[in-house]
């Protein structure tokens, strides 16, 4: 089903340039490219993202850089993922994708702009969003568990049947992102296109479905907030295995703030550490309702 990965010719690609920002930032411009390792509030690290900034790196600031570009672990993290965009910019340029303006509509609004990675392979970008369009020959070739059967494909993660499908059209990053898309959002497709089964960890769809049946008789936290009434706890709102739906049953509790750290999937309740609370409450919708 997938076509051949490519073996293109190497294109020479500008040299990263790394430095420290006058706020203390890491660095590194590569080409009309910028990235920055800027601090999160809670501690670690993610990459932000710039463009074209004409200032030296000593003069660059936090404010220069808009995008994020996910989570980063320390200043050697930092640099593999610069010199990852080096080679992804070297094997981008030897794609040879073609730019062009177009009238055509999309699922998304007007086409802004089109690449054409290859024929039949068109990326549109419009005023608010983007994706792919497929010919219908190409889009024959998408796995039937991903195909659109407009041929349109959203650039958030649908893109990744695309690169799926035709990987020889993306480069090794973009294969990379492709891979990990289809594996956390669709991972029924993922097991049929690789033939075995995810292993726990592996996919967050997956993760999230065994968190779902684990903890379907289990109290799941949906709304939380600091306690007036308790200074020091959280007062929750659970629901048996955390539905949101208007008809399910309510209980509160309440817990030790510090205790309160809540996992991917939400927080279960303890009943043997956390009791159930009918007292006054600070959530707005509670405050007027009678008791349990």
């Amino acid at each position: 089903m997938n076509a051949a990965l490519p073996t293109h010719a190497p294109v020479s690609c500008p040299v990263p340039d790394f430095g420290v920002s006058s706020d203390g930032l890491f660095v590194a411009r590569l080409g009309d490219a910028a990235f920055a390792m800027i601090p999160k509030r809670n501690g670690g690290y993610f990459l932000g993202s710039g463009w074209r900034l004409s200032k030296s790196l000593s003069d660059w600031t936090r404010s220069d850089f808009f995008g994020h570009g996910g989570d980063v672990g320390d200043e050697t993290a930092f640099r593999a993922l610069v010199h990852e965009q080096t080679e992804h910019q070297a094997e981008k340029a030897a794609l040879g994708r073609r730019e062009s303006r177009t009238a055509a509509s999309t699922p998304w609004g007007p086409s802004q702009g089109a690449v054409c990675h290859g024929e039949g392979v068109v990326f549109h970008t419009t005023a608010g969003h983007g994706g792919f369009h497929l010919s219908p020959e190409r889009n024959a070739k998408v796995h039937p568990l991903l195909r659109n059967v407009a041929g349109y494909y959203e650039e958030d993660a649908a893109w990744s049947a695309v690169a799926t499908a035709w990987p020889d059209l993306f480069t090794a990053l973009e294969r990379r992102q492709a891979e990990e898309a289809l594996r956390h959002s669709w991972p029924d497709a993922w097991e049929a296109i690789h033939g075995r089964a995810l292993r726990p960890g592996e996919s967050r769809a997956r993760d999230a479905e065994a968190f779902a049946q684990d903890h379907a008789k289990d109290w799941v936290v949906i709304s939380a907030i600091h306690s007036d009434h308790h200074p020091g706890f959280t007062e929750v709102v659970a629901t048996l295995g955390g539905q949101r739906d208007p008809s399910a049953q309510e209980r509160r509790f309440i817990v030790p703030s510090k205790d309160y750290k809540v996992g991917p999937f939400g927080f279960v309740m303890d009943e043997t550490r956390h009791v159930a609370y009918d007292g006054p409450s600070s959530f707005i919708g509670w405050r007027d309702r009678g008791r349990d």
